[in-house]
């Protein structure tokens, strides 16, 4: 007999159901409009891409897709550096993302203020914070991605959890 369980748990908020009210906080917190909710989808792509983690990855190719993104786009978001689909805004909130994410070189800064200045020149103070908030918000969600393993969806209103 086969097992078709794919999470390793069920739905964290029905033991916590705090999480809901985290989880809307943040999506109402980067909700602002202040960056293009395009930004968000390819900013959290890419760090489910870092994480490695398919349910992430899955998960923001189909908002992408349901945003009407190109295929070349979307898939282009793991080389974004060479890629010549990204605008110069979403390139420095790409960036940021990857350098939030992954370590720095030894005794380097992950954010350096020339990065910092770089996203700052795309966008105001209201909207570096809400990227900033966005970042916050993709790492909260990948140790729960990493951890629980949620089943790879294409909508947040799609089953997730064994």
């Amino acid at each position: 007999m086969t097992n078709t369980k794919i999470s390793r748990m069920p739905n964290p908020a029905e033991f916590v159901p705090e999480l809901n009210d985290i989880s809307a906080a943040l999506f109402r917190a980067t909700g602002n409009r202040s960056v293009p909710r395009t930004t968000m989808s390819l900013v959290h792509l890419r760090a489910g891409q870092i994480a490695g983690n398919t349910y992430l990855t899955i998960l923001n190719t189909g908002f992408l897709r349901k945003a009407g993104e190109t295929e070349e786009r979307i898939t282009a978001v793991s080389s974004w550096q060479d890629a010549p689909y990204f605008t110069d805004a979403e390139r420095s909130a790409l960036a940021l993302v990857e350098a939030t994410l992954q370590p720095a070189a030894h005794g380097e800064e992950r954010v350096s203020d020339e990065l910092y200045a770089e996203v700052a020149r795309h966008y105001d103070e209201k909207a570096l914070a809400t990227l900033t908030i966005a970042i916050g918000q993709i790492n909260f969600f990948i140790a729960l991605a990493v951890i629980g393993k949620p089943q790879p969806v294409n909508s947040l209103a799609d089953e997730q959890w064994d």
